[in-house]
């Protein structure tokens, strides 16, 4: 049994517990790291943060921690509601629940709901308002207000609001301070990067902001020695790739270099381009993630250099590399964004063909437990057959005697009266 199964309902929000978008979570070992992956309440399928028909309430998502198929519960962010989760990693020892500066005075000035996380490691603040267009993370804090979801522990910090409070002030002045404004590095004062207790969120080690505008930025991308590559990649087109997940993944690598590897401006560009489609929202991995976020974590991770303003080179100096060869057409992209693609595709069949060995092994145990049943339900038949069968012959028998009996008793007043009338 789950410890969150323990969670005192009454500490946490009613904004919350009331709203039908909870999910529960189980942990599972990927790459050699633990990771929280989405379950459905009540089936133990995935979960998916942007699919509704994956949520249910807070009651059956807790009840279903009663199991050994979730670890805990989360909440799921949408565009339907006004809740905001600040997400504040590697920020809190464990043993001491010394908080660091950086983080204290987010939790501070936000004055809402904050629990620790499970690992005891960080906090969740809750609040309402609406997210700061721009980039949601910096280091160990992100900001989330969609298609994401928070794990969730009721280990409240008790010097802060039981209620998820409005703070649409402090969250714009935050958002600018810690994230959104090159001069703090969040980074460095929380210690290190770390992995997020939700997992919902591309990590990168690339962290570079390029403060320009759309505009600009993608001028600069057509204006590159291979911009004629991204600008028909950019219009939509796949011509030179095998699919379009190739072409796909070339244009993210493209933009992983010129946004300083930024995943959340990487997803807002790319959903401008001609190449967008619902797929990229599509849930592909068996960690709740998106094809989109998975493609734009792969282009990151297979992006050595990016586009740095701030060194004060000129763009010819700063271009991402093309390693295409005339031989190389049939792929149309480079090595490390086929090679990522190959390895994109093979990890889904081999996840696919894993569910599918555990649900047949599932519907296997089930068709035998049914089997089992049936065997039981067949013998319960033939006894209450058999006893029918003894009742039937019972009422027969019974049945001959009274007529035998009745008739006798006749034919003997018969037979008395016609004695009589002779005498």
């Amino acid at each position: 049994m789950s410890s969150t199964a323990s969670i005192d309902q009454t500490v946490l929000p009613v904004d919350l517990r009331e709203r039908d978008q909870w999910v529960c979570w189980r942990q599972e070992q990927r790459d050699g790291k633990p990771t929280k992956i989405p379950v459905t309440p009540g089936t133990g399928a995935f979960a998916s943060s942007t699919d509704p028909e994956t949520w249910d309430s807070f009651e059956t998502a807790l009840e279903y921690t009663e199991t050994v198929h979730a670890d805990g519960v989360g909440f799921v962010f949408t565009d339907d509601d006004p809740i905001v989760g600040v997400d504040l990693d590697d920020c809190r020892e464990p043993q001491t629940g010394d908080v660091n500066d950086a983080a204290q005075d987010i939790i501070t000035r936000l004055d809402s709901y904050t629990e620790v996380s499970p690992s005891g490691t960080g906090y969740h603040v809750l609040i309402m308002g609406e997210l700061p267009q721009g980039r949601n993370r910096r280091g160990s804090i992100e900001l989330y207000d969609t298609a994401r979801f928070f794990t969730v522990t009721g280990d409240h910090l008790e010097e802060t609001p039981s209620r998820v409070a409005r703070r649409q002030d402090a969250l714009v002045a935050i958002h600018r301070e810690y994230v959104q404004d090159t001069g703090t590095d969040a980074a460095s004062e929380s210690g290190h990067h770390g992995e997020t207790d939700d997992q919902s969120a591309v990590n990168s080690t690339v962290d570079i902001d390029v403060d320009l505008e759309d505009e600009e930025l993608l001028e600069k991308a057509r204006s590159a020695s291979n911009g004629e590559k991204f600008d028909r990649l950019w219009r939509g087109s796949t011509s030179g790739y095998e699919s379009q997940s190739e072409a796909d993944m070339a244009l993210c690598c493209l933009l992983a270099f010129w946004t300083g590897g930024d995943a959340a401006r990487m997803d807002q560009l790319f959903r401008q381009s001609g190449l967008i489609r619902e797929k990229w929202d599509d849930v592909h991995y068996s960690d709740g993630s998106t094809y989109g976020e998975k493609t734009v974590e792969r282009a990151i991770a297979n992006t050595d250099d990016v586009y740095d303003p701030s060194s004060g080179e000129g763009t010819d100096q700063q271009e991402p590399r093309d390693e295409t060869t005339s031989s190389e057409q049939t792929v149309g992209g480079t090595d490390g964004a086929r090679a990522a693609y190959l390895a994109e595709k093979n990890q889904l069949l081999s996840e696919r063909v894993s569910d599918l060995e555990a649900t047949l092994e599932e519907k296997t145990e089930r068709l035998e437990e049914l089997e089992v049943d049936n065997q039981a339900l067949r013998e319960q038949l033939d006894a209450c057959e058999d006893q029918l069968e003894r009742l039937r012959q019972q009422c027969e028998s019974e049945k001959k005697a009274d007529t035998v009996d009745g008739q006798g008793s006749i034919l003997g007043r018969a037979k008395r009266f016609v004695g009589g009338s002779d005498e």
